[in-house]
């Protein structure tokens, strides 16, 4: 596993909500569902996605957008064009005023609008639940990003957009999966563009040294690992090797590795089943107060603590962190 591999082998929908949605001009959609990330694309028309912080940004056939919450945004014909419907928690829409839409807009399998050959059709998938998405992807990403059409090189869109209007057994699990794979090759393919502003760690993969160690790292995670073993495993001293992995990285080889530890702790420990000390054997600590304490030290509250705090909640879906 490298380093990206690992930042995107969080995604684990659970029940995603995907949506068809179909208007005509002039239209708009308030979204303050408080998802913790959502995928959106048009497969007909053009939209604008209207950010509560920052500037509306276009939305092209083909482009697809993926926007962080938990703050509320429009989708719309227009940045100008005032909401005239709102998704709320729990998928419930309304008008502005409070009227339930569900019914009224329902168009079959996973569809909504005003009618079935409206000329924008809005595809979205939504992550739902806070633990379906770890927090350390959730950390690197921008508010929104929109990765150009033709900048994705894969059938995903269309294949999904395809099974949506299906309603077989099994059907859920199968939109669950095209949803995170469509997820991850979307951020594979913005993580390689030069405006994604990529975390350090990603542009250090590219270096001979660096990248070797940071593939150990993620690969070995809890291996007993000093700067001297990973020196050796890299082919340079110690010296050259906390030199350059600083310098690219940001911070030294140890202390990226106790981050990366108590990353992995923090998405296992989200397991119903996982116990402490489980967990602390997975991630490199040699007990549950080993973990328990670099836990406190570093993010300021306990396993225990963290777990309680990371319990889904349809209201508050997102806790910052890594």
């Amino acid at each position: 596993m490298d380093a990206l591999a690992g930042l995107l082998d969080g995604p684990r929908a659970r029940g995603a909500f995907l949506m068809r949605s179909v208007f005509d001009p002039p239209w708009s959609v308030r979204i303050q569902d408080r998802a913790p990330l959502t995928l959106l694309t048009m497969l007909r028309g053009s939209a604008w996605v209207v950010p509560d912080r920052g500037a509306p940004v276009p939305l092209h056939p083909g482009d697809v957008a993926i926007i962080r919450g938990p703050q509320p945004y429009t989708v719309a014909d227009d940045p100008a064009t005032p909401p005239q419907a709102v998704i709320h928690p729990g998928e419930r829409s309304t008008t502005p005023t409070g009227d339930e839409l569900c019914e009224v807009m329902d168009l079959g399998v996973r569809t909504w609008g005003e009618r079935a050959d409206g000329t924008a059709v809005l595809l979205s998938g939504t992550y739902q639940l806070q633990g379906e998405v770890s927090q350390r992807l959730l950390r690197v990403l921008p508010d929104l990003l929109v990765l150009p059409a033709g900048a994705l090189d894969s059938p995903l869109v269309p294949l999904l957009s395809d099974e949506m209007a299906k309603d077989e057994l099994g059907q859920e699990v199968v939109l669950d999966r095209l949803l995170d794979l469509l997820l991850i090759a979307v951020l594979r393919a913005w993580f390689s563009r030069p405006e994604a502003a990529a975390p350090a760690w990603y542009r250090a993969h590219g270096d001979p040294v660096v990248g070797r160690a940071l593939r150990l790292l993620h690969e070995h995670p809890a291996k007993p690992w000093t700067v001297a073993t990973l020196a050796v495993g890299t082919g340079v001293s110690r010296a050259v090797l906390a030199r350059r992995f600083t310098e690219l990285v940001g911070e030294p080889p140890m202390a990226y590795l106790t981050n990366w530890r108590l990353a992995l702790a923090a998405d296992l420990l989200r397991e119903p089943d996982a116990t402490v000390g489980a967990v602390a054997r997975q991630v490199g600590y040699g007990s549950s107060f080993a973990l328990s304490a670099a836990f406190k030290r570093v993010r300021g509250l306990s396993p225990a603590e963290h777990r309680q705090t990371s319990r889904p909640q349809t209201a508050d879906l997102v806790t910052p962190g890594a």
